[in-house]
């Protein structure tokens, strides 16, 4: 069984690289198969820069979302389509007034253009195959909100990049979004953990910040770079949470 003492966790089937077939660590049964130390590496990302820590640091905060290997498997069965939970492409918008009318719960990922955010939409249906959920590496490629639905759960929407060229987007497609849909419950707000915090960054917290309304902080790419800027970064993140925000969630997520 894993360590105990490794507090930090990610969100549940995000370790693994996008692609069309199954990935064969899509499974979480296929991780916990592998060595210990690799399985930790892959399950919970923290567990690489923890030594490297400082002990004056509050490490009360990377605790608070503590699932065990259990609450993992409850929660990948969640994203496995079956007859009677289907998960599908639903449908995309390009202006809130297209956007469909839907009474189950959403959550929105949002973030700079190319920071991941198909790509751990995608990563998250990584055993429904099937589910189309276009990655380019091309900045700005969603231009639309994009409806993913998981049974009658919720529902995903993968919302246009802002920074690089696409600023219209963001302001005449996510904003509004943000401010006005009813039956939005978290936004996860995603950042690039290999360069930090941006300018754009500030601005969308801001905006989330405005709403009122709970959201997250994702860092992704976080097997990008070396591990002494990979930890300034999450630190600099934590600083900010702790001292500019009132509806993030305490503990920033790690996303590989």
């Amino acid at each position: 069984m894993f360590s105990h003492h490794l507090r930090l966790r990610t969100l549940p089937e995000v370790w693994t690289f996008a692609c069309m077939n199954v990935h064969k660590l899509a499974s979480l049964q296929n991780v916990t198969s592998l060595p210990q130390k690799k399985a930790q590496s892959f399950l919970y990302p923290f567990s690489n820069m923890e030594p490297y820590l400082d002990r004056s640091v509050d490490r009360s905060d990377f605790c608070l979302f503590h699932p065990s290997v259990e609450d993992m498997l409850r929660a990948e069965k969640l994203f496995c389509s079956t007859p009677s939970h289907r998960i599908d492409y639903y449908t995309s918008a390009e202006r809130m007034d297209h956007a469909p009318d839907i009474k189950q719960p959403e959550v929105c990922f949002i973030g700079r253009s190319n920071v991941g955010k198909s790509s751990l939409i995608k990563a998250l249906f990584s055993l429904t195959p099937e589910v189309e959920v276009r990655v380019s590496k091309t900045p700005g490629h969603t231009k639309k909100m994009n409806f993913f639905r998981v049974g009658r759960s919720f529902t995903i929407v993968d919302m246009p990049g802002y920074g690089h060229r696409a600023p219209k987007d963001f302001v005449d497609i996510v904003e509004p979004y943000l401010f006005t849909r009813t039956n939005l419950v978290r936004t996860f707000l995603l950042v690039d953990g290999s360069v930090g915090l941006q300018p754009a960054d500030h601005i969308a917290l801001e905006m989330c910040e405005e709403t009122g309304r709970p959201y997250v902080i994702v860092l992704t790419k976080m097997d990008k770079g070396g591990t002494r800027i990979l930890l300034q970064n999450l630190l600099s993140v934590h600083n900010v949470i702790k001292s500019e925000t009132t509806s993030c969630f305490p503990q920033p997520f790690l996303v590989r």
